[in-house]
């Protein structure tokens, strides 16, 4: 089964000129999410990992797969304000407007393994952000990893420090 098939594309979403990649057709597929998990935790074969991080929102739903599949914490990055604990903060420009994210300063200890997921690597700014949040915490970055990859973006420049991998490449 090619996971493909269950990526539906959305024009002109959230604004006009955006074709957004929509994943709910995967998530409504038993058979294609366990697929796309298993691509997903292939490619660490071999790596060790302490806490996969996930990013706000999509990226919280593989990510907390991929945490259970390998048996390690989970670590959501989100939006400014809807954390509840004392957190840190790193701001980032996107396809179509600019934001920010936090994270909690106690979520990562110094020298742990960690895995980045979230759902697609666009333009990188946002992977970027959250590289920077994991290594202020003394993370030590061993993959990022994403559902797919919007390679005519070149987001992957702007993380290329850092393995990389993507289920799709679009």
């Amino acid at each position: 089964m090619s996971i493909t098939n269950y990526i539906r594309e959305v024009n002109d979403f959230p604004k006009p000129g955006i074709n957004f990649k929509d994943i709910t057709p995967l998530l409504n597929n038993p058979e294609a999410r366990k697929d796309c998990l298993e691509l997903l935790v292939k490619s660490l074969k071999g790596k060790k990992i302490d806490k996969v991080v996930g990013v706000e929102s999509r990226g919280f739903l593989f990510g907390m797969l991929l945490a259970q599949e390998l048996n390690v914490g989970f670590v959501p990055v989100r939006k400014p304000k809807k954390l509840p604990y004392k957190t840190i903060s790193a701001s980032y420009a996107l396809e179509y407007g600019n934001d920010t994210l936090e994270i909690h300063t106690d979520a990562i200890q110094k020298g742990e393994k960690i895995l980045i997921h979230d759902d697609v690597l666009a333009t990188g700014g946002t992977a970027k952000a959250v590289c920077e949040l994991v290594e202020q915490l003394g993370g030590e970055i061993v993959q990022c990893n994403f559902l797919m990859e919007l390679s005519f973006l070149n987001g992957k420049e702007k993380i290329s420090q850092y393995e990389v991998y993507a289920a799709l490449v679009y």
